[in-house]
């Protein structure tokens, strides 16, 4: 008998609370989402320390969890099904680690991560060809590194 408890806190982690099941563009909202987790963290946390060790935190307890739940779910669910966008949400945040808090710089790693993360250039393609809960996560852990350091990269130049 299948553990449906398990099963079914799977699918909410691996649906970043639901997001994945948005029809339409679901990695778009599964980064959203991290976004609006990011945003809420900003105005709820007043040191930038915190904040960014809470986004550590968050980072990495979801990258765990998004692996677990697509071990879960990868029987019934298959390899990386749109509907899986706690990948997203973590390289997102990925992307805005150690970033300012601005909507300019978060715009910035939002459309970066999502160009890298869909175009898949640099090596990203072969870790999403790997087949393993790992992979569903990493190649969108490396989408978020990469726009991460162009953004470091602009901001050592320009300021």
């Amino acid at each position: 008998m299948r553990n449906v408890s398990k099963e079914k806190w799977a699918r909410w982690i691996a649906t970043s609370f639901g997001l994945g099941f948005i029809p339409v563009a679901p990695g778009t909202f599964g980064a959203a989402g991290g976004l609006a987790v990011a945003l809420l963290l900003s105005f709820i946390v007043d040191s930038y320390f915190i904040q960014q060790w809470i986004l550590a935190v968050l980072t990495v307890a979801a990258y765990f969890a998004g692996v677990w739940s697509c071990s879960v779910l990868y029987k019934d669910w298959g390899k990386d099904p749109s509907k899986v966008v706690i990948d997203e949400t973590v390289g997102f945040w990925i992307s805005i680690f150690m970033l300012p808090v601005s909507w300019q710089y978060y715009l910035a790693a939002f459309v970066l991560f999502r160009f890298f993360d869909i175009a898949k250039p640099l090596g990203i393609r072969k870790i999403d060809k790997m087949n393993n809960a790992h992979s569903v996560m990493l190649d969108d852990v490396a989408a978020g590194v990469i726009a991460n350091i162009l953004i470091q990269i602009f901001l050592y130049v320009h300021v």
